[in-house]
């Protein structure tokens, strides 16, 4: 809009010094001109979205496998409300959520509340200005992927939407900060504004039987001429682009009459039957051990020089009798030397024969007693062979046998039998 700077004002801008009586009553005349023009076309939006209601659902009710479900939707996007101004310094966010019910595969309403803010401005002097809006809608929804299409389950679907509503907005501060002159916008709206709003649009939604979808939608709203504070003698433009995510819920299907009816077959089954058979489980058992074993020497010999098999079968019995204790007693031949010497060769046997088995093969020494007999006991008739070492031990063997015992056991039978059963056709 166009005006002359004849008289500065505080904000720095200009403004006639009057405005004439004959000026004022055009403009009234526009807007009751413009409200009854807009009656009109409400009234014949409002036929021919009956009539398309009626045409739908005549449609589909021969359409026995029709469906109907309910969802609810949020979306956010952007906006625009068109003026004289830079399209790209019009933009602002904006955000709606709907209640929506499908009453067939093509049919459906909605209640659509959007809002957020909307943004206008002057271009001449560079100045823009935001409010806040929201706008309740009633919208028709008509399928047309559906009502062209034979299925009904398609990946992406194609519906047209109209519908109408009110708009209203409040916040108008920024405009009025811009200190403009009344003849610029002489029906501004100040507190707040409440005016109609016609739209149409449409929207792609992906497949309408699945619980989620997502959804683009652009849409135009028809607004008051004073929606963005200017006057232009027409309806305001509003223009919005959204994603939207819905859930929906509820879904119902005519089910087709279905006939019953009663066949017999033979079928094979398992059944549980009960058998014995033998098998071997483990035991422990415990059986007492004994140790005999005689070691002859040389003539004033004691010492083992070699580990001889004797040593190591004493030694397995040591490790597998672990509760065992080993006695060895060394003796001299009473044919040679003297009595001292014989006890002193007899002991020295015996010690030796332990330390071997201790240092050789591991054996605790706590687990070894020694004796010696020196000469005084001859356990051999022949005199040489009483130069020894007589060992003894007594143990407990611990060890795993099995048995066989009878077990009852299930097993799986298979036998057949007729069974007669209902099918659905």
């Amino acid at each position: 809009m166009r005006y002359h700077r004849q008289k500065k004002h505080k904000s720095g801008f200009s403004c006639r010094n009057k405005v004439t009586k004959i000026t004022r009553n055009a403009n009234y005349k526009r807007i009751i001109n413009k409200l009854i023009f807009m009656r009109m076309e409400t009234k014949r939006f409002l036929l021919t979205t009956a009539t398309a209601i009626l045409v739908a659902v005549s449609v589909n009710a021969q359409n026995r496998d029709w469906k109907s479900y309910s969802y609810i939707e949020a979306q956010g996007g952007l906006q625009m409300t068109t003026t004289n101004a830079p399209k790209d310094k019009l933009i602002t966010p904006t955000a709606a959520l709907s209640f929506g019910h499908f009453f067939t595969p093509v049919v459906g309403l909605r209640l659509h509340v959007n809002a957020w803010q909307s943004k206008s401005g002057f271009k001449d002097i560079d100045q823009y200005y935001k409010w806040k809006y929201v706008t309740p809608d009633l919208d028709l929804m008509i399928n047309l992927s559906n009502l062209i299409g034979r299925s009904k389950d398609h990946a992406l679907n194609l519906i047209l939407l109209g519908g109408a509503g009110l708009n209203y907005a409040w916040d108008n501060d920024e405009f009025h900060a811009l200190n403009l002159p009344t003849t610029v916008a002489p029906l501004a709206w100040k507190d707040n504004r409440l005016s109609h709003n016609i739209r149409a649009g449409l929207r792609l939604e992906t497949n309408m039987q699945k619980p989620l979808g997502v959804s683009l939608e652009v849409n135009a709203n028809s607004l008051d001429d004073r929606f963005n504070s200017k006057m232009s003698s027409r309806d305001d433009w509003m223009f919005t682009a959204m994603l939207g995510l819905s859930f929906r819920f509820g879904h119902k299907v005519h089910k087709k009459p279905v006939t019953i009816r009663e066949i017999e077959e033979e079928i094979e089954e398992e059944v549980p039957e009960t058998i014995t058979v033998k098998e071997k489980r483990p035991i422990t058992k415990t059986e007492k051990t004994k140790l005999h074993k005689e070691i002859f020497y040389a003539i004033r010999v004691s010492d083992n020089e070699t580990p001889s098999a004797i040593m190591e079968q004493v030694a397995k019995f040591m490790k597998d009798n672990e509760n065992s204790t080993l006695y060895v007693v060394g003796y001299a031949d009473k044919g040679t030397g003297n009595a001292r010497l014989n006890q002193m060769y007899a002991q020295r046997r015996a010690e030796t024969f332990k330390k071997d088995l201790v240092e050789r093969h591991g054996v605790n020494p706590d687990r070894i007693v020694t004796d010696s007999k020196g000469d005084t006991v001859q356990p051999f008739a022949e005199n040489d062979k009483n130069r020894c070492v007589i060992i003894d031990a007594e143990g407990t063997r611990t060890y795993t046998d099995y048995e066989e015992v009878d077990v009852q056991k299930q097993v799986m039978k298979k036998v057949k039998r007729i069974v007669k059963r209902q099918v659905t056709e």
